[in-house]
């Protein structure tokens, strides 16, 4: 139970892993509103469908994980996970779609580099997986220039990260890209939103051409891991894995000098001490806490995200978690950083 803005008793959930967020950029767009809320101990989060209210407790929180393309306006927030003892990473989108207009609303590409690298130098690489993410074509961008551009995006991200994600983009599966990439792109006017797909022989030359990339890489003196983030296609002959982006065995691997986390990750429920005050033994085996909530290509433990949709203010023409552009301006206009949800 918490005690709610107004004084309400009310159930809520408390998980241990927090995503912030799938649904749309806090740390880009709502830094503040996360951080007087954490303060607070909860938020309220809105089933996107039945629109019921979850009130969602930080009590039992030992991580958080960061979805963004522009992480800055959370960094001098950060020194207040570390003195409450929350662990987090970033998951940091770096494209590099300006010539296309793509992504109309994100910094320049110089100042996203730059401002990986600030990161990076505050909370170590191994907590910044870069994602180029998605993976598409226009008439004009071929896998060839795509994969000339990570070339180039990478030289300049050198030491930032110690892993690259990626994944296609897939307009069939969600509605809001394709009427997104129509409203917002002339790019596909003649040739249709499908051509923003790879074809099966495209993917696989992107593919290839990523983990070249990155044993050049490591030959360099950078080891950078590869994965695909929810692609059913086995690229592990060519070294790239299936990647899981709110993954324990990075978790453990990062924050392993907790032990509550590693209880948690090794049981799927936080220690409890005994009569003596001793903790729990550890389980020998790790369980395995995949999210079923999550589509089966994904590989992400459980977690609870706190997003809305239809709240991001990048307006990227592939989203698919933004609706119209007017109801993205509209759900904005009624953020209130005091608020207990993201929008009203």
């Amino acid at each position: 139970m918490i005690t709610t803005d107004s004084g309400e008793r009310v159930e809520a959930v408390a998980p241990v892993v927090i995503s912030a967020s799938r649904a749309t950029d806090i740390p880009a767009f709502y830094a503040e509103w996360f951080f007087r809320r954490l303060e607070r101990g909860y938020c309220v989060w809105v089933n996107p469908f039945s629109k019921r209210k979850v009130y969602v407790s930080f009590l039992r929180c030992k991580v958080i994980v960061f979805w963004t393309k522009n992480p800055a306006p959370i960094m001098p927030y950060l020194h207040i996970l570390d003195r409450k003892r929350i662990h987090y990473y970033f998951q940091f989108t770096i494209n590099d779609y300006e010539q296309e207009g793509l992504e109309p609303r994100v910094p320049s590409l110089g100042c996203r580099v730059d401002t990986a690298r600030r990161l990076a130098a505050m909370i170590g690489a191994g907590r910044v997986v870069w994602r180029f993410d998605p993976m598409l074509l226009t008439p004009s961008l071929t896998p060839h220039d795509l994969l000339a551009r990570v070339w180039r995006l990478g030289n300049m991200m050198r030491g930032c990260t110690e892993k690259l994600v990626f994944s296609f983009v897939d307009v069939g599966a969600y509605r809001r890209v394709a009427s997104n990439l129509r409203a917002s792109c002339s790019l596909f006017a003649q040739a249709g939103v499908t051509s923003a797909e790879p074809s099966a022989g495209q993917r696989l030359e992107l593919a290839v051409g990523l983990a070249r990339m990155c044993d050049r890489w490591a030959s360099d003196g950078w080891k950078i891991d590869l994965a695909t983030c929810a692609e059913e296609d086995d690229l592990g002959a060519y070294g790239i894995s299936h990647n899981c982006c709110i993954d324990g065995t990075l978790i453990e691997r990062l924050f392993g000098n907790d032990p509550e986390l590693v209880y948690y990750l090794h049981s799927g429920k936080l220690p409890l001490p005994d009569a003596g005050g001793h903790m729990s033994v550890m389980p020998l085996a790790r369980r395995s806490l995949k999210d079923r909530g999550q589509r089966k290509a994904c590989g992400c433990m459980v977690s609870k995200d706190i997003g809305m949709y239809s709240t991001c203010g990048h307006l990227c023409a592939y989203c698919y978690a933004n609706g119209s552009r007017m109801t993205v301006e509209r759900n904005m206009a009624a953020h209130n950083p005091g608020g207990e949800s993201l929008c009203g």
